[in-house]
């Protein structure tokens, strides 16, 4: 029998030995990268180079683009953009390199920018034009009469008397250059046509004469438009109002018919008692007419409708008879209070005051008082009457 050989194991020194020199091998010297202090040097540098490069190029581009000549203006379109000049700006003339802007426009760099003070000169200039055309038209609209369209040569000559081009020569570039820019902006704000002499005409239109109307003018016309509904808001107040002072009137009469009525019963009963006292000489009735005009006021006997109320408020007392008599001659009606078994007025009254009036007992009593008293002298003063 033959024997198989046997491996030879491998030795561990030299498995280790083989993976660290395999790892220095690998790994980079640590002299390789920069260390932090040649590292923040290195950020430094390229700053200062960046900037110095970008400032190079900001001062070269502009010396460079300001030495360049401007292309002239009559230059076909497309040898403009040459590198070796520049595009002559819109509103302004190139010539032999130089740029000069037209009227109404200032140097501003390498364009041409609008004159603040031309341009604001030619605003009040068309501005007043339209005040002028619109207020005149506004007036056609009102009240029939003014003008509503004008011809050209017209507002040419305002603006030649207007105040703003007084400090302007006629013969200056800048005087025709305003008034044509005014005369622009009026073409576009106004209507135009062509009278059968070939004239332009200028007019307001309808929708910006609305804004120059006096306000008398708005007025008549909003009620003009609105008359129906107007008409019906101003029945409905005064039948508001109406029915509110109907209302007052009859509460008031009711109230002082109430009074009056007060007043009667207190009079009659007095005068029932009085007439009781003196041994049955006195008369017991009081003629109702000498009792209106006593307690009515001047301005209430105009009223029939008070004193109709009082006589309806006596009808419906028991106490009191209501009946016809002959006095000197003539047929009146007379009031009689009923003194034998009917309850005292006056004293239910008082009994009614003193409950709603504790507070106030002494005021109260003193007006009672005052108050007998100016009723005795008008029962006596109505006893001298009656016969």
């Amino acid at each position: 029998m033959s024997s198989t050989p046997k491996k030879r194991p491998k030795s561990k020194h030299n498995s280790y030995s083989k993976n660290s020199s395999l790892n220095s091998i690998l790994e980079p010297p640590q002299s390789l990268f920069p260390s932090k202090g040649e590292f923040l040097r290195l950020i430094t540098v390229l700053a200062i180079a960046s900037a110095v490069a970008l400032s190079c190029n900001y001062f070269l581009t502009f010396f460079t683009s300001t030495s360049k000549p401007f292309c002239d203006s009559n230059l076909d379109p497309i040898d403009s953009f040459s590198d070796s000049c520049e595009p002559c700006p819109s509103n302004g003339k190139c010539y032999e390199g130089k740029l000069e802007c037209i009227y109404g426009y200032r140097r501003h760099g390498k364009l041409c920018i609008e004159d603040r003070d031309i341009d604001e000169t030619a605003k009040k200039l068309s501005e007043s034009v339209e005040a002028g055309l619109c207020e005149a038209y506004a007036q056609v609209l009102c009240y029939g009469t003014g003008t509503v369209w004008v011809r050209e040569n017209d507002i040419w000559n305002y603006l030649d008397r207007h105040n703003l081009m007084q400090n302007v020569g006629s013969d200056h570039t800048t005087y025709v250059y305003m008034k044509r820019r005014a005369m622009e902006t009026i073409a576009k704000l106004l209507e135009t046509r062509a009278n059968l002499h070939g004239l332009h005409e200028f007019k307001c239109p309808d929708a910006l004469a609305e804004h120059y109307k006096p306000l008398t003018c708005r007025f008549r016309e909003l009620v003009s438009k609105h008359s129906l509904i107007i008409m019906l808001i101003c029945a409905g107040l005064i039948g508001c109002a109406v029915l509110f002072l109907k209302v007052r009137q009859r509460m008031y009469i009711s109230a002082r018919a109430e009074e009056l009525y007060n007043q009667v019963c207190d009079m009659l009963e007095e005068n029932a008692l009085g007439s009781k006292n003196v041994d049955g000489e006195g008369e017991s009735w009081v003629v109702a007419s000498w009792l209106r005009d006593h307690l009515l006021l001047p301005r209430e006997r105009k009223d029939p409708q008070l004193w109709k109320k009082v006589e309806e408020l006596v009808q419906d007392d028991s106490r009191v008879d209501r009946y016809p008599k002959l006095v000197k001659g003539e047929s009146k009606v007379v009031w009689e209070w009923q003194v034998e078994g009917s309850l005292s007025s006056s004293g239910r009254r008082k009994k009614g005051e003193g409950i709603e009036l504790k507070s106030n007992e002494g005021i109260n009593t003193n007006i009672n008082q005052s108050s007998r008293t100016l009723k005795t002298v008008d029962l006596q003063a109505l006893g001298d009457c009656v016969p």
